[in-house]
């Protein structure tokens, strides 16, 4: 069960603000989206996003190069998704990011794809799985807004 998002202190201004416009990206192309989302392999993706189509994109954000350099786990999100990218605020270099990624470039108000992402071509039997884990997800976020004593029944 994922539980009603609430900041965890993690994440730094600059990676909250990349991950503001990188879903308003995801919302305006019509992608329902979830920030901070567990997948089966215990992994968290920063941004999730499903498209009426099915389609579902993975955006791994990156808030300055000591943050991309600790971070090895990005190629395991390539098993859960359709398009992976990472998003990174305009100070940071994109020569960084790898080629084979799909590259966002966000602010808090909105974001830009530089570069689209290689087709991962998700199985069937994932894509349901992820796609159902999404739901359970969003509808427990939202009903822990309305009523958030439930979390404890």
């Amino acid at each position: 069960m994922q539980p009603l998002l609430k900041p965890d202190g993690r994440q730094s201004e600059t990676a909250l603000m990349v991950q503001r416009g990188a879903a308003r990206l995801l919302r305006t192309a019509n992608f329902a989206v979830l920030p901070e989302f567990t997948l089966a392999s215990g992994r968290r993706a920063d941004l999730i996003g499903i498209a009426g189509s099915g389609e579902i994109w993975i955006v791994e954000i990156k808030s300055s190069v000591e943050d991309f350099r600790s971070d090895g786990k990005w190629p395991e999100y390539q098993d859960y998704c359709d398009r992976l990218f990472f998003a990174i605020p305009s100070s940071l270099d994109p020569a960084i990011i790898p080629a084979e990624t799909g590259l966002i470039v966000a602010d808090r108000w909105g974001a830009d794809i530089l570069r689209q992402s290689a087709a991962l071509n998700l199985h069937a039997s994932r894509r349901k799985a992820v796609t159902l884990s999404f739901a359970r997800a969003a509808a427990l976020r939202l009903h822990g807004l309305y009523d958030p004593a439930a979390d404890g029944l």
